[in-house]
């Protein structure tokens, strides 16, 4: 049973509760960090407060393990997004792994820690309608696989993961969702899973996508 702490962003729900749970039954101490409902109860969008907040942190506690999971989509011509759609992507799919990796980092280094950020599949690729959201997450990938070769002198691990679709509370606010073939989607529990494969993992995994066999998405009714 392990005895690492891993604070792990967006966990309340979705991915990051799956990985919270995994970590947590698995002899992790796990520290979640979400706007409600959690041991660290933050906006990721107050870069302020988060720098309090893991300094404080840092003065009772230690991390082992960095998991960035929150994140946010939205998916639609680029002309229609408001200025506070932009600053919101920007400000909780990039902006805050960056800032989190940067307060946490001296203490990675010294407990020869593990950084996992959750990218996305749209970040291998282009999509019609998601250039901002590809944006950010191609950003994520690009830090963290930039990262991984600036920390390996310092014997701390960094692995990026690429989801497919993924079963989630991610599409409730969006105008399509899985279709509900079983073959056309991932489940959180899948990533959950395959982090706590790379935990476990001697070498270092830089890079995992993950996918479903199938291609099929089912449009909302508006």
């Amino acid at each position: 049973m392990s005895s690492r702490v891993a604070l792990i962003t967006g966990s309340s729900s979705g991915i990051g509760e799956a990985i919270y749970y995994k970590l947590r039954d698995n002899g992790y101490r796990v520290i979640g960090l979400s706007r409600v409902g959690q041991d660290i109860e933050c906006d990721l969008r107050d870069k302020f407060r988060l720098e309090r907040e893991i300094k404080a942190l840092l003065k009772r506690d230690r991390v082992d393990i960095l998991i960035n999971s929150a994140g946010v989509g939205l998916f639609k011509p680029h002309e229609e997004l408001s200025i506070l759609d932009i600053d919101t992507l920007i400000d909780i799919n990039l902006k805050a792994p960056i800032l989190l990796t940067n307060l946490l980092l001296r203490e990675l280094k010294k407990n020869r820690g593990h950084i996992i950020n959750i990218s996305s599949i749209e970040a291998t690729r282009n999509s019609k309608f998601s250039a901002l959201y590809s944006a950010t997450k191609s950003g994520l990938r690009a830090f963290t696989l930039s990262l991984f070769e600036e920390l390996r002198r310092a014997d701390v691990k960094v692995t990026n993961i690429n989801p497919d679709i993924t079963n989630t509370n991610f599409f409730n606010n969006l105008n399509f969702k899985p279709s509900s073939n079983r073959d056309s989607y991932i489940l959180a529990e899948e990533i959950a899973d395959a982090v706590y494969f790379i935990l476990n993992t001697p070498s270092v995994i830089t890079e995992l996508t993950v996918r479903p066999q199938r291609v099929e998405i089912q449009k909302r009714r508006r």
